[in-house]
């Protein structure tokens, strides 16, 4: 692949890229729940490059700054991250031929940083007293206005962050469930950026009006139901320190509450009895959509989102043993077997989504 020299080279040289982004399998997962056997549907997004769904996000935002002239051979990227964005970018950006420099909160995992200062990146990570989360996106402000040379992807303020999975990943749901016979009846994730679950759910209400979309948040810390943060969690990646601004929640429905004990025990049952090796938000989103389907009709077909891998949390609690309570939803399901509803083949929407 031969990075970039001037924005005309971009869509050319990004091919390569593409062909590793998106595009990700569907996985229809079977267990038993009360004394009966579901179905609940999640995007294997922890296969794409780096794993995690944060790469369509990243190359969607550089490929438009690109062609807006906004990123320019030369530039480095600075981005305030949590991870998995962090990551995305460092791997991109680098490809695309930029420097690449992560403000990160310093009680993310060691591997977050790791991987990124493995794909050429710098961490510079922010502790509590220098403002955490919102201590990193005003230090990448500062240097920004301070040089030339730096574009911000600004992922929790820049519509494009929705837009990439409007044009991508909300298609293939809707191809992939078409191929089947299905049709959606509701949409469940974690809120991090937003980004997710606002451009999904504007490609999901497109085709069905009346699709349920659920966000989601950790028990521990119920940012989005109180406006403000509060307390804290382990479901890294989602609920932040603050709500985002490219989130609306006015347009969504009820906000769901996981807690992250329960979240990590299910990402580990999803491990260790299917062979699905998957972040703790994954286990997250999976219990978040079984509760969806508990307000639903019987047999709803409800679509989530695996986000990342596990490879990215192994010295968290995720390898540890964590205890069961007796008011989580993990310990009433059994999970029984998987199916793949498979990539789509000719059909790449992903391959087209800048004209």
């Amino acid at each position: 692949m031969t990075r970039p020299s001037n924005p005309c080279d971009v869509a050319s040289t990004t091919q390569s890229l593409f062909e590793m982004i998106g595009n990700t399998p569907l996985l229809a997962i079977t267990f038993s729940h009360r004394k009966s056997v579901r179905t609940i549907y999640a995007k294997a997004e922890h296969l794409n490059l780096t794993g995690s769904i944060k790469d369509r996000m990243a190359l969607h935002i550089l490929l438009r700054a690109y062609r807006a002239g906004r990123l320019r051979p030369g530039d480095t990227i600075m981005e305030a991250t949590s991870g998995n964005t962090g990551i995305a970018f460092a791997a991109i950006g680098k490809a695309m031929g930029h420097a690449v420099v992560i403000y990160m909160p310093d009680w993310m995992s060691l591997e977050r940083v790791k991987l990124i200062e493995s794909y050429g990146a710098k961490v510079i990570p922010v502790s509590r007293e220098a403002g955490g989360f919102l201590g990193s996106i005003r230090m990448t402000q500062h240097q920004a206005d301070c040089r030339k040379d730096v574009y911000l992807p600004q992922q929790f303020a820049n519509y494009s962050n929705c837009e990439a999975h409007a044009l991508t990943t909300g298609p293939e749901i809707l191809e992939q469930l078409r191929l089947q016979g299905l049709k959606p009846a509701a949409f469940v994730a974690g809120v991090g950026t937003g980004g997710t679950i606002m451009g999904i759910s504007q490609s999901l209400r497109r085709h069905f009006p009346h699709i349920k979309t659920f966000p989601v948040e950790p028990a521990e810390s119920p940012t989005l139901s109180t406006g403000h943060k509060v307390g804290t969690h382990r479901i890294q990646g989602i609920s932040d320190e603050f709500i985002p601004q490219i989130l609306k929640l006015e347009s969504l429905d009820e906000i769901l509450s996981v807690s992250d004990g329960d979240s990590i025990l299910m990402a580990q049952k999803l491990a260790s009895s299917l062979g699905l090796g998957v972040g703790i938000s994954s286990g997250c989103n999976f219990l978040a959509a079984v509760m969806a389907q508990d307000r639903l009709p019987q047999d709803s077909v409800v679509v989530t989102i695996f986000c990342d891998d596990n490879k990215k949390y192994l010295s968290t609690d995720l390898f540890r043993k964590e205890l069961i309570r007796d008011t989580y939803l993990s310990s009433d399901i059994e999970l029984l077997d998987f199916r793949v509803i498979g990539r789509l083949g000719a059909v790449q929407v992903h391959n087209r989504f800048i004209a």
